[in-house]
Protein backbone atom coordinates (compact mmCIF):
# COMPACT_ATOMS: atom_id res chain seq x y z
CA UNK A 1 0.00 0.00 0.00
CA UNK A 2 1.24 3.86 -0.72
CA UNK A 3 2.20 5.54 1.88
CA UNK A 4 -0.12 8.68 3.04
CA UNK A 5 0.98 11.73 1.74
CA UNK A 6 1.49 15.03 3.44
CA UNK A 7 0.60 17.06 0.73
CA UNK A 8 -2.96 15.81 -1.01
CA UNK A 9 -4.30 17.75 -4.02
CA UNK A 10 -8.40 17.47 -4.39
CA UNK A 11 -9.58 18.29 -7.93
CA UNK A 12 -12.38 17.46 -10.93
CA UNK A 13 -10.05 18.39 -13.76
CA UNK A 14 -7.51 15.69 -15.62
CA UNK A 15 -5.81 18.71 -16.73
CA UNK A 16 -5.47 20.11 -13.31
CA UNK A 17 -4.62 17.07 -12.25
CA UNK A 18 -1.73 16.67 -14.72
CA UNK A 19 -0.31 20.05 -13.75
CA UNK A 20 -0.21 19.33 -10.42
CA UNK A 21 1.52 16.24 -10.74
CA UNK A 22 4.22 17.99 -13.11
CA UNK A 23 5.01 20.65 -9.81
CA UNK A 24 5.56 17.20 -7.65
CA UNK A 25 1.92 16.33 -6.52
CA UNK A 26 2.23 12.77 -5.64
CA UNK A 27 -1.45 11.79 -4.37
CA UNK A 28 -4.78 13.20 -6.59
CA UNK A 29 -8.32 12.59 -5.02
CA UNK A 30 -10.99 13.06 -7.54
CA UNK A 31 -14.07 14.93 -6.04
CA UNK A 32 -17.44 15.56 -8.38
CA UNK A 33 -20.67 15.82 -7.22
CA UNK A 34 -23.67 15.29 -8.31
CA UNK A 35 -21.70 13.37 -12.05
CA UNK A 36 -23.51 10.63 -14.13
CA UNK A 37 -21.89 7.48 -13.78
CA UNK A 38 -20.92 7.27 -17.47
CA UNK A 39 -19.48 10.98 -17.04
CA UNK A 40 -18.05 9.86 -13.49
CA UNK A 41 -16.37 7.07 -15.07
CA UNK A 42 -14.78 9.53 -18.22
CA UNK A 43 -13.27 11.73 -16.23
CA UNK A 44 -11.86 9.23 -13.73
CA UNK A 45 -9.85 7.23 -15.94
CA UNK A 46 -8.20 10.18 -17.30
CA UNK A 47 -7.52 11.43 -13.94
CA UNK A 48 -6.34 8.12 -13.50
CA UNK A 49 -3.63 7.53 -16.48
CA UNK A 50 -2.27 11.06 -15.17
CA UNK A 51 -1.65 9.08 -12.05
CA UNK A 52 -0.33 6.31 -13.40
CA UNK A 53 2.18 8.36 -15.75
CA UNK A 54 3.00 10.20 -12.77
CA UNK A 55 2.94 7.36 -10.34
CA UNK A 56 0.47 9.35 -8.40
CA UNK A 57 -1.96 8.03 -5.57
CA UNK A 58 -5.32 7.99 -7.02
CA UNK A 59 -8.05 8.11 -4.26
CA UNK A 60 -11.75 8.60 -5.29
CA UNK A 61 -14.08 10.69 -3.10
CA UNK A 62 -17.32 9.14 -1.40
CA UNK A 63 -18.43 6.86 -3.93
CA UNK A 64 -16.66 3.12 -2.73
CA UNK A 65 -17.96 1.42 -5.72
CA UNK A 66 -16.51 3.36 -8.86
CA UNK A 67 -13.03 2.85 -6.72
CA UNK A 68 -13.11 -0.37 -6.74
CA UNK A 69 -14.22 -1.03 -10.10
CA UNK A 70 -11.84 1.42 -11.46
CA UNK A 71 -8.97 -0.46 -9.25
CA UNK A 72 -8.09 2.83 -7.91
CA UNK A 73 -5.92 3.66 -4.65
CA UNK A 74 -8.22 4.16 -2.47
CA UNK A 75 -11.56 6.22 -1.41
CA UNK A 76 -12.60 9.06 1.31
CA UNK A 77 -15.13 8.75 2.75
CA UNK A 78 -17.33 11.95 4.24
CA UNK A 79 -19.22 11.79 7.37
CA UNK A 80 -22.89 10.84 5.30
CA UNK A 81 -20.94 8.41 3.43
CA UNK A 82 -20.56 4.36 3.89
CA UNK A 83 -19.40 3.05 7.22
CA UNK A 84 -15.51 2.72 7.13
CA UNK A 85 -16.47 -1.05 8.67
CA UNK A 86 -18.33 -1.65 5.74
CA UNK A 87 -15.97 0.15 2.93
CA UNK A 88 -12.90 -1.92 4.22
CA UNK A 89 -14.77 -5.29 4.02
CA UNK A 90 -16.03 -4.32 0.65
CA UNK A 91 -12.54 -2.86 -0.66
CA UNK A 92 -10.18 -5.63 0.95
CA UNK A 93 -6.84 -4.22 2.39
CA UNK A 94 -4.72 -3.00 -0.02
CA UNK A 95 -6.72 -0.26 -0.55
CA UNK A 96 -6.55 2.79 1.16
CA UNK A 97 -9.55 4.45 3.22
CA UNK A 98 -9.83 7.74 4.91
CA UNK A 99 -12.94 9.16 6.33
CA UNK A 100 -13.34 12.94 7.27
CA UNK A 101 -13.84 14.00 10.89
CA UNK A 102 -14.53 17.61 12.47
CA UNK A 103 -14.56 17.30 15.98
CA UNK A 104 -12.52 15.34 19.01
CA UNK A 105 -15.57 12.30 18.74
CA UNK A 106 -14.68 12.19 15.38
CA UNK A 107 -11.29 11.25 15.62
CA UNK A 108 -12.08 9.19 18.18
CA UNK A 109 -14.54 7.26 16.71
CA UNK A 110 -12.11 6.85 13.42
CA UNK A 111 -9.04 5.77 15.34
CA UNK A 112 -10.91 2.44 16.42
CA UNK A 113 -11.61 1.69 12.45
CA UNK A 114 -9.75 -0.05 9.42
CA UNK A 115 -8.75 3.15 7.98
CA UNK A 116 -5.49 4.93 6.68
CA UNK A 117 -6.00 8.02 7.47
CA UNK A 118 -8.20 11.00 8.74
CA UNK A 119 -9.08 14.22 6.84
CA UNK A 120 -9.76 16.85 9.93
CA UNK A 121 -11.04 20.30 8.96
CA UNK A 122 -12.82 22.37 7.56
CA UNK A 123 -9.85 25.00 8.73
CA UNK A 124 -11.58 27.83 7.14
CA UNK A 125 -14.83 28.24 4.75
CA UNK A 126 -14.42 26.78 1.45
CA UNK A 127 -16.43 26.75 -1.45
CA UNK A 128 -15.59 23.12 -2.64
CA UNK A 129 -17.90 21.62 -0.02
CA UNK A 130 -21.37 21.55 0.06
CA UNK A 131 -22.45 20.41 3.35
CA UNK A 132 -19.75 22.71 5.57
CA UNK A 133 -19.14 21.37 9.11
CA UNK A 134 -18.22 23.77 11.62
CA UNK A 135 -15.51 26.01 10.76
CA UNK A 136 -12.06 24.83 12.93
CA UNK A 137 -9.36 27.22 12.80
CA UNK A 138 -6.23 26.76 13.97
CA UNK A 139 -6.82 26.54 17.84
CA UNK A 140 -9.53 23.92 16.65
CA UNK A 141 -6.78 22.00 16.19
CA UNK A 142 -4.83 22.80 18.69
CA UNK A 143 -7.24 21.55 21.25
CA UNK A 144 -8.27 18.50 18.82
CA UNK A 145 -4.23 17.10 19.68
CA UNK A 146 -4.68 18.34 22.70
CA UNK A 147 -6.97 16.39 24.28
CA UNK A 148 -5.73 13.22 21.75
CA UNK A 149 -2.35 13.38 24.32
CA UNK A 150 -4.63 13.99 27.21
CA UNK A 151 -6.66 10.77 26.37
CA UNK A 152 -3.33 8.77 24.92
CA UNK A 153 -5.05 8.34 21.91
CA UNK A 154 -2.98 6.46 18.79
CA UNK A 155 -4.45 7.52 15.54
CA UNK A 156 -3.53 7.05 11.95
CA UNK A 157 -2.18 9.88 10.08
CA UNK A 158 -4.36 13.36 10.39
CA UNK A 159 -4.92 15.71 7.38
CA UNK A 160 -5.76 19.07 7.46
CA UNK A 161 -8.25 20.51 5.10
CA UNK A 162 -10.73 23.57 4.09
CA UNK A 163 -9.03 26.48 2.88
CA UNK A 164 -5.76 26.12 3.46
CA UNK A 165 -3.88 28.06 1.76
CA UNK A 166 0.33 28.47 1.26
CA UNK A 167 1.08 30.59 4.36
CA UNK A 168 -1.12 28.11 6.73
CA UNK A 169 1.52 25.24 6.41
CA UNK A 170 3.30 26.11 8.95
CA UNK A 171 1.28 27.40 11.92
CA UNK A 172 -0.84 23.94 10.96
CA UNK A 173 1.54 21.47 10.63
CA UNK A 174 2.80 22.54 14.07
CA UNK A 175 -0.52 21.52 15.78
CA UNK A 176 0.48 17.71 15.00
CA UNK A 177 -0.81 17.26 11.63
CA UNK A 178 1.08 14.68 9.11
CA UNK A 179 0.21 16.64 6.05
CA UNK A 180 -2.51 19.14 4.23
CA UNK A 181 -4.96 18.55 1.70
CA UNK A 182 -6.01 21.39 -0.68
CA UNK A 183 -7.67 22.56 -3.42
CA UNK A 184 -8.10 26.30 -4.66
CA UNK A 185 -4.66 26.86 -2.92
CA UNK A 186 -3.61 24.89 -6.47
CA UNK A 187 -6.42 24.94 -8.75
CA UNK A 188 -7.26 29.08 -8.38
CA UNK A 189 -3.22 29.91 -8.80
CA UNK A 190 -2.29 31.85 -12.55
CA UNK A 191 0.51 29.23 -12.68
CA UNK A 192 -0.23 25.56 -11.46
CA UNK A 193 2.21 24.02 -11.50
CA UNK A 194 4.61 26.71 -9.79
CA UNK A 195 1.94 26.75 -7.08
CA UNK A 196 2.00 22.67 -6.82
CA UNK A 197 6.28 23.17 -6.16
CA UNK A 198 5.82 26.17 -4.16
CA UNK A 199 3.96 23.87 -1.79
CA UNK A 200 5.92 20.74 -1.83
CA UNK A 201 9.04 23.01 -1.12
CA UNK A 202 7.65 24.65 1.72
CA UNK A 203 6.10 21.09 2.92
CA UNK A 204 9.78 19.93 2.18
CA UNK A 205 11.69 22.80 4.84
CA UNK A 206 9.30 22.61 7.51
CA UNK A 207 9.70 18.38 7.55
CA UNK A 208 13.99 18.97 6.94
CA UNK A 209 14.03 21.62 9.87
CA UNK A 210 11.87 19.63 12.59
Amino acid sequence: MRPISKLQFITTNPRLAEQACLGGINWIQLRLKNTPDDEFISIAREVQAVCRQFNATFIINDNVTMAFNLQADGVHLGKEDMSPDVARQLLGRNFIVGCTANTIEDVTYLSSKPINYIGLGPYRFTSTKQKLSPILGIEGYRNIFAQLQQRQINTPPVIGIGGITHNDIPELLATGLHGVAVSGAISGAANITLAAQQLKNSLFTIYNNA
